[in-house]
């Protein structure tokens, strides 16, 4: 089993891959591992570090879930994978997951208020470009997620993520088992 699952941040990609890991008993590769240096998220790897990160998660796991995505750093990246997942979920969610998540990780350091009163900071004000950004070599927007599904060799599932993990997990699953008959 090999998957990989793309949408935007904040849209439960990390919760879905984490559940399935620990239901199949497989290796969960949180991208993000790859780009930052650590949890801090304040520095990133060079891509020269990524891509030996990712070689040696490849080289040592023969199945694995993978959340977010690689794409615009190493395009040929999990090019093996059985199925490519693209989450979504409304908007209002996401931004209210996000803003919840800045804010816990954060403690309203470095966030203001925007102008709807909402709180926020750059890495938010970059998530609200998601939908909006149209040019498709623009890491984590839904164009480049869009050209990914578009050119995937392996099939594509799209799931709306406000329903609960254990119902996605149960299409991924079917989903498999119909590609591999």
């Amino acid at each position: 089993m090999k998957i990989q699952i793309i949408g935007g941040s904040g849209t439960g990609k990390s919760t879905l891959a984490k559940f399935i890991s620990e239901k199949e008993n497989i290796k969960w590769i949180d991208t993000d591992s790859y780009l930052w240096k650590d949890d801090s998220f304040t520095e990133n790897n060079p891509i020269e570090k990524r891509i030996e990160l990712y070689q040696n998660d490849m080289k040592s796991n023969s199945s694995y879930i993978a959340s977010g995505s690689i794409f615009y750093w190493c395009p040929n990246g999990f090019s093996n994978r059985d199925l490519l997942i693209f989450l979504s979920v409304k908007e209002e969610i996401r931004m209210e997951r996000l803003r919840n998540r800045e804010i816990e990780r954060n403690k309203l350091n470095q966030m203001w208020l925007d102008e709807n009163g909402e709180y926020t900071n750059d890495f938010i004000e970059w998530c609200k470009t998601y939908l909006s950004e149209e040019d498709k070599s623009m890491a984590g927007t839904y164009a480049e997620q869009s050209y990914q599904m578009e050119i995937s060799k392996s099939p594509v599932l799209k799931l709306e993520s406000s329903r609960p993990v254990e119902e996605l997990y149960t299409e991924i699953l079917n989903r498999l088992n119909l590609h591999s008959k």
